[in-house]
């Protein structure tokens, strides 16, 4: 039988009209059988999620301020929601229980988590669904470290029984039975995690845009949709930052080779995109799938003669970064020159003793450091089987009168990135997009 897992972001469970839309689609295909729900979003402008809320009461517990005002205003948003939709669940008991809690001494993560976890009790209620709280089937280590294998073993077993189940995202248990949450894009990678559990034939991701975006519409006048893209391209485009969909979130399907759709439930009829292990390359389509950057880099520049015959000297440069503990993200390089380019608020702190610990381990001829970098990756499978794509790219940045200070190609020839000023950013983008979809 078909199986389709749905994960429903903030902004798609923030009041009971979003509640009613959601059974709504669920009801459209009997597949649908199993929910990660995200806490309340937004409502509307001005508003507050109820997850950055439980966060300021944690915060105030801690400085020894009065909390419950705070939390008040989240058991008004739980309580107002189950009266509207008439639930039989005993809410209060459970707001009780959650601030007995926080009043104990729960921690950070216990707190944040109980969005979710309130949210996927409201849910299933509403539903008439079996709940089943994450803190039971999804583990960290004593490192909080997430146990992918003993979570899909523990998952697996659980659900096998095909019965409809709503399991909250975001968090999980640590070995002594504390509550843990993912750093990152928690319910997102829950959904996944669920997914890869049941052999899910599709992983729908439901939040409120209609799926992905070829560039960033606060550049690109009206940038068109995408309407498929691989797990490659798309962790390419959300390592920079363009992804609705948190890369972390794709491993578990990715590694099973779960397709994931990314639908929007204020328009649940629009297709979304659909992100699949492969794709064939659409003569129709662009030669580039999307195009997305960040600002803010920095670039070390080491210069030294016959570098390339010093043996160890990649390896000593990059070992001043690994003692920092800074990660680097790209390294282009030539004969007797390296640029490591690292992101600025990491360097920042530790400028002087890498620029003192470089000269101490490699004597270079020269070091320079140069801030106010850009890096835009621009991406598609299509562009491996068109020739003169990095000429194109390049003459429409030399036209819009844009220089290029790096520029690195990957094996796979799946992406194309330079570096330019961080003043020439949005002109970069804008000039790509042109010439590539006009």
């Amino acid at each position: 039988m078909k199986k389709i897992v749905t994960k429903f972001g903030g902004s798609s469970l923030a009041d009971a009209g979003q509640f009613r839309k959601v059974k709504e689609i669920l009801g459209l295909d009997p597949a649908r059988t199993y929910v990660v729900p995200s806490a309340p979003g937004r409502r509307f402008a001005g508003d507050e999620k109820v997850t950055d809320l439980l966060y300021r009461v944690f915060a105030q517990r801690e400085a020894g301020e009065d909390w419950r005002e705070t939390f008040d205003k989240v058991a008004a948003r739980y309580l107002e929601i189950a009266e509207e939709l008439c639930l039989t669940l005993d809410l209060p008991a459970a707001l009780d229980e959650v601030c007995e809690a926080i009043a104990g001494g729960a921690g950070r993560d216990f707190c944040a988590s109980r969005g979710e976890y309130l949210n996927g009790m409201l849910l299933a209620n509403y539903l008439g669904w079996r709940f089943m709280d994450a803190a039971k089937v999804v583990y960290f280590d004593d490192r909080g470290l997430f146990e992918s294998e003993k979570t899909n073993v523990v998952m697996m077993a659980l659900l096998a029984d095909g019965v409809p189940t709503v399991v909250p995202g975001f968090y999980g248990s640590m070995p002594d039975g504390g509550v843990e949450t993912f750093a990152r894009g928690g319910s997102d990678i829950t959904g996944a995690i669920v997914a890869r559990a049941v052999s899910a034939d599709t992983y729908e991701n439901w939040t409120d845009v209609s799926g992905f975006l070829m560039a960033d519409p606060r550049i690109v006048k009206n940038p068109r949709e995408i309407s498929a893209i691989t797990y490659a391209e798309l962790r390419e485009l959300s390592y920079m930052g363009a992804s609705v969909l948190h890369e972390d979130a794709m491993f578990p399907v990715h590694k099973v080779g779960i397709p994931t759709i990314i639908r929007n439930t204020n328009n649940p009829e629009h297709p979304g995109t659909l992100i699949s292990l492969h794709l064939p390359v659409e003569p129709t389509q662009p030669t580039i799938t999307g195009i997305a950057g960040r600002k803010g880099f920095s670039v070390v520049a080491v210069e030294k003669a016959m570098m390339n015959v010093e043996l160890g000297f990649g390896r000593k440069v990059l070992q001043v970064f690994e003692e920092a503990g800074i990660s680097f993200e790209h390294m282009p390089s030539g004969i007797d020159s390296i640029s490591v380019v690292v992101a600025g608020d990491a360097l920042a702190p530790h400028r002087e003793e890498i620029v003192t610990r470089i000269a101490d381990l490699t004597q270079p001829d020269t070091l320079v450091i140069h801030d106010n970098m850009s890096i835009i990756a621009t991406v598609g499978r299509g562009m491996v089987n068109n020739c003169g794509t990095a000429a194109r790219l390049l003459s429409a940045m030399s036209r819009a009168g844009v220089n290029v200070r790096m520029i690195d190609q990957g094996s796979s020839e799946l992406s194309i990135i330079v570096g330019v000023d961080d003043a020439d950013f949005e002109k970069t983008i804008e000039a790509i997009y042109t010439e590539f979809v006009g």
